[in-house]
């Protein structure tokens, strides 16, 4: 495969309107944002073996002294640009990419990192082997982009309450975008799920590439896939499983016939509920919809 530029994209604390920034209203969020930061997602890009990459990393300006200070210690651990404004826009992501990134190819491949997430070390590397057939998306027409691709690493791994899961996503929140530069438009072109709708995607081959972190501050994550040992999985995402324990045998088996099962019952329904939601309200009704989740979940932890 050619090869291309390469960008991570991450916000940290952005004053972003929305279901989290109730979360992020909250006292102790941002020290806890850190601590999974340093534990998960920072050692984890560390950790890749390919180093062709640029890191973008979005902050608030209004953010702290004490958060300043451990922002310099980052960029002199690895080297991440952070940005600091109050809201990103298309026009001013594109603006950041032309300060920030050496262009030294004529594609761009962006991707998607939330910040209390982790990636296995071979991540960035099979992103950019990826084969991608470039040319315009079907149905499209001239100028709208033609060789854009969505690219997904469809298997993960799930950490919550010292548990692995592995995890099988198509369309999963660690999304990339593979585009000419000129006239990218980035993997923050639309939701994570939603890429399809612009573009073809393609699933990168290999095993789990993806660490997302289920903790008492999520607002949308929670437990998913199916209870796995994760001594197999240690080498690909050094570092990051030593909080995890084996499930005795007992536990493996409840989890594959009782749990597992409700589970997927459970996300099929919660899909549908979804995707009948969006046809019937749309995005910004959506998203209204979930503020208004958010602040009944947070009363209710006041309370």
């Amino acid at each position: 495969m050619r090869p291309a530029d390469h960008v991570l994209l991450t916000r940290f604390n952005l004053p972003t309107p929305g279901p989290e920034s109730l979360v992020r209203a909250q006292d102790d969020w941002l020290r806890g944002r850190v601590e999974l930061f340093e534990t998960y997602c920072l050692p984890s890009v560390q950790a890749q073996t390919s180093r062709a990459f640029t890191w973008i990393v979005y902050f608030d300006p209004a953010s702290p002294a004490w958060l300043r200070a451990r922002i310099d210690a980052w960029v002199a651990a690895c080297g991440l640009h952070p940005v600091f404004r109050e809201e990103v826009s298309s026009r001013d992501l594109l603006a950041d990419l032309d300060v920030e990134v050496d262009r030294h190819h004529a594609e761009v491949i962006t991707t998607n990192l939330d910040n209390d997430d982790g990636l296995a070390a071979d991540f960035v590397a099979r992103l950019q082997r990826a084969e991608v057939t470039t040319g315009p998306r079907p149905g499209g027409r001239d100028g709208d982009g033609g060789g854009r691709t969505a690219l997904y690493c469809p298997q993960g791994l799930v950490l919550a309450d010292g548990r692995a899961y592995l995890h099988t996503d198509e369309h999963n929140a660690f999304c990339s975008v593979r585009e000419p530069w000129l006239g990218a438009r980035t993997c923050w072109t639309d939701w994570h799920n939603l890429l399809h709708r612009q573009m073809p995607v393609v699933l990168v081959d290999g095993g789990p590439a993806w660490l997302q972190v289920v903790h008492g501050s999520n607002v949308s994550n929670r437990v998913r896939g199916h209870l796995v040992a994760p001594a197999p999985h240690r080498a690909a995402f050094p570092g990051l499983l030593t909080g995890a324990t084996a499930p005795p045998r007992a536990a493996l088996a409840a989890d594959r016939f009782l749990r597992h099962p409700a589970r997927t019952v459970r996300d099929r329904g919660r899909g549908l509920a979804r995707r009948t939601a969006l046809g019937l309200v749309g995005k910004d009704g959506f998203d209204r919809w979930k503020t208004v989740l958010a602040r009944r979940r947070t009363s209710a932890s006041h309370g």
